[in-house]
């Protein structure tokens, strides 16, 4: 799947209700917009979470990670799909207003 355009919106669940990405939205299932041909690739998934990075946020339908976090830092997310797709002046996207707290904190 690696080199297929996705584009548009696709469903994630997520995970760890723990984590960062859970404690933005406050929901367990999100829809994201994407526009790119590149996936972390699973079959490095379990190298990278013995190291420390864990894949929170999936895909329901093809289990293609969607947001990983590094626990061990204050604010590590990372994500697959485009965010300032559906961020606004009057309504930031809430990774980025999760974001400012961290870092102001």
């Amino acid at each position: 799947m690696g080199h297929t355009m996705r584009l548009g919106a696709y469903p994630c669940k997520i995970s760890d209700l723990n984590s960062n990405a859970f404690k933005a939205y406050g929901l367990e299932t999100i829809s994201e917009r994407h526009r790119h041909r590149y996936e972390f690739n699973n079959a490095y998934l379990e190298e990278m979470t013995e190291k420390g990075m864990s894949a929170t946020g999936r895909n329901p339908d093809s289990d293609l990670v969607e947001i990983v976090e590094i626990k061990s830092h204050k604010w590590f997310v990372g994500v697959q799909f485009h965010p300032e797709y559906k961020s606004r002046f009057e309504a930031p996207h809430p990774l980025f207003v999760a974001f400012i707290k961290a870092a102001v904190s």
